[in-house]
């Protein structure tokens, strides 16, 4: 029982070195790497060819920016600059969590970056293209209060 005693802090220690995501603001991310939003570049869905193209470029592990405890990651130097220049400018809404499951109350639901849209000026990334499908065929404004209300309560809680 002594043992445990003296193994467990460590043990504590740990876990808090390898998720340092706990009491931050949830970010869409592999819970063992906490690579946000599956590894893609966040910065390349906002150049306006990879838009037109509907394309998701991958991000590479050397080009690695950490921001909110999850490693986010970038097809180029340049890429992962802009990122940490202003993460707020190209974080997609709700760091990456499906837009669709917040606006229905299903909560945090990951997603892995390869189903997006722009609504407005900003990137929402979905679990499905059925969820986008529902933002792109109804009223994606209404769907985004709904999805904003839920974040809100999820971010503020104590």
């Amino acid at each position: 029982m002594r043992t445990l005693y003296k193994v467990l802090p460590l043990f504590v220690l740990g876990l808090s070195l390898l998720f340092p995501v706990f009491g931050a603001e949830p970010v869409s991310a592999s819970f063992w790497t906490q690579t946000a939003i599956g590894g893609k570049d966040t910065v390349s869905y906002h150049d306006s060819a990879a838009q037109k193209a509907h394309r998701v470029v991958e991000g590479e592990k050397r080009y690695e920016v950490l921001y909110l405890g999850a490693h986010w990651r970038f097809a180029s130097m340049s890429s992962a600059e802009r990122f940490a220049a202003n993460p707020a400018a190209y974080a997609p809404s709700y760091n990456g969590h499906c837009a669709n499951a917040l606006s229905t109350d299903e909560g945090l639901v990951e997603t892995d970056g390869d189903v997006w849209e722009f609504f407005g000026d900003r990137l929402y990334l979905f679990y499905a293209e059925a969820g986008r499908q529902r933002w792109l065929q109804g009223d994606w404004k209404s769907y985004k209060i709904q999805a904003d209300a839920a974040w809100q309560a999820i971010t503020q809680k104590p």
